[in-house]
């Protein structure tokens, strides 16, 4: 029996069982598993009964066929890319084999003469086997490494698109709690403009109430002055038809006249109450005005008078007494009339209130006063300078309590009072100081507690 017949069953053995346990190692296509375990038994049987059945001259040509498939199918085949060194092993030792079984079918002088050159290769083939086992071995370590490394190059991608993941949900997770936040923050942010709004308008509307007292008493006068003059014109009404009667129509002339003058002064304390009316009226809307010439010398008379009858028809007992020192040339300056009058207004309350809580004190000598002032003056200061930018003061001052020291700061913060509970709502200077600031001007004050408390106003003219 010849070196082919123990040789190739072993080779296709070994090549047959290398291939599937490469395959299960690196897991490439687990469905050649079956089919070499298949073809292990059938090695086993064909190499069995070619020892039975000494028929190795048949079997010889199943070992080749064998052969050429495995070298097909590792070549041609992806999946058997890292076997391809073990295959170049053995293709010298199958290749001798399959020169020798040609050889045969030739003849048999061919073939003993071929033999003579085979025996001379086979040493070189097994040389050659051992060798490219070594390169095989040395490739499979490399290859073991570069997997392995892709192993952990996978591993880390897997983690980090894990932990990518993680925070992209968590980024999810925050940013729905962001929205969340945000839409109850814009919640409260918009009930707290509405509580302002209200707040202000309940402010507005207890400035309002203050000056009820102020108006009926301010508006009663223009009413009398009507009421009396409109009696007397019916009386000479009268009077000059009967004179009329008589002929005399000089006398009749001269009633004529003095009722033209009745009826202009009747006019006059018309409009006089209209515009206190109006007055009222604007001072209570709660929708913003517009800038227009306004003469701020009456402006501040006139709220001057209503916030002292005010105040008195709440306390009868109340005096204080009241000084004006306006400027004549002062002229118009445009402002919202409506919301500086509150904001004048709202000082003069401020006044009457520290005179009033000093007052309460019966400290001896001690006679109440308030003032306004208004005066232009330039930018740096001086008064009448021309040429220059030009401003507006009006100074509302008191000689009452003063300010404290250790509040003054806090004045113009929304809801700071210094009035017990119940009778400021603490909007009243932190307002005035917005509606100023509106108009681009400023507000300031000067105090000495205990003696006075004087606010100047300033405004662009």
């Amino acid at each position: 029996m010849s070196f082919e017949v123990y040789s190739l069953p072993f080779i296709a053995f070994f090549l047959i069982r290398y291939l599937r346990k490469t395959l299960k190692i690196y897991g490439f296509f687990p469905e050649w598993d079956e089919i070499f375990k298949k073809a292990l038994y059938a090695i086993v049987l064909l190499f069995a009964i070619e020892i039975i059945f000494k028929i190795n001259y048949i079997t010889v040509w199943i070992w080749d066929a064998l052969f050429v498939y495995l070298f097909w199918l590792t070549f041609t085949k992806d999946e058997f890319y890292i076997t391809r060194t073990v295959m170049v092993a053995i293709m010298p030792i199958v290749i001798i084999s399959y020169v020798e079984d040609i050889s045969k079918v030739i003849g048999a002088d061919f073939s003993k003469r071929i033999d003579n050159y085979l025996e001379y290769l086979y040493p070189f083939a097994f040389i050659w086997l051992v060798a490219m086992l070594v390169v095989a071995y040395k490739h499979r370590k490399n290859y073991d490494k570069e997997m392995q490394r892709k192993k952990e190059e996978e591993a880390h991608n897997l983690m980090m698109a894990e932990k990518k993941a993680e925070l992209e949900f968590m980024v999810k997770e925050r940013t729905a709690e962001l929205t969340r936040q945000k839409a109850e923050l814009q919640h409260t942010i918009d009930e707290l403009h509405n509580t302002q709004t209200q707040l202000v308008q309940s402010e507005k509307m207890a400035s309002l109430g203050e000056l009820t007292a102020g108006i009926a008493h301010e508006i009663q006068n223009p009413l009398n002055f009507v009421n009396n003059f409109s009696e007397v014109s019916v009386e000479l009404i009268a009077e000059m038809a009967s004179e009329i009667k008589k002929g005399s129509m000089t006398e009749a002339m001269e009633i004529a006249e003095d009722i033209k003058d009745n009826l202009l002064k009747i006019n006059h304390h018309g409009k006089r109450a209209d515009a206190i009316v109006k007055g009222m009226l604007q001072h209570s809307r709660s929708n913003a005005g517009h800038k227009e010439p306004t003469d701020l010398n009456a402006l501040a008379d006139e709220y001057l008078r209503l916030s002292y009858h005010g105040l008195r028809a709440k306390d009868k007992s109340f005096n204080a007494a009241m000084e004006t020192h306006f400027d004549k040339d002062l002229g118009k300056v445009d402002v919202i009339p409506q919301d500086m009058g509150r904001v004048i207004l709202n000082l003069f309350t401020n006044a009457f209130y520290s005179v009033n809580k000093k007052k309460n004190l019966n400290i001896e000598g001690y006679s109440p006063l308030v003032s306004v002032s208004t005066q232009r003056i330039s930018s740096s200061g001086k008064a009448g300078l021309n040429g220059s930018p030009q401003i507006v003061e009006i100074r509302v001052r008191d000689n009452g309590s003063g300010i404290p020291k250790k509040v003054l700061d806090k004045i113009y913060q929304p809801f700071f009072t210094t009035k017990p509970t119940g009778e400021g709502t603490g909007l009243g200077l932190s307002l005035s100081y917005e509606i100023v600031k509106a108009h681009k001007g400023d507000l300031k004050v000067k105090t000495k507690e205990g003696e006075y408390a004087e606010f100047i106003i300033q405004l662009p003219a």
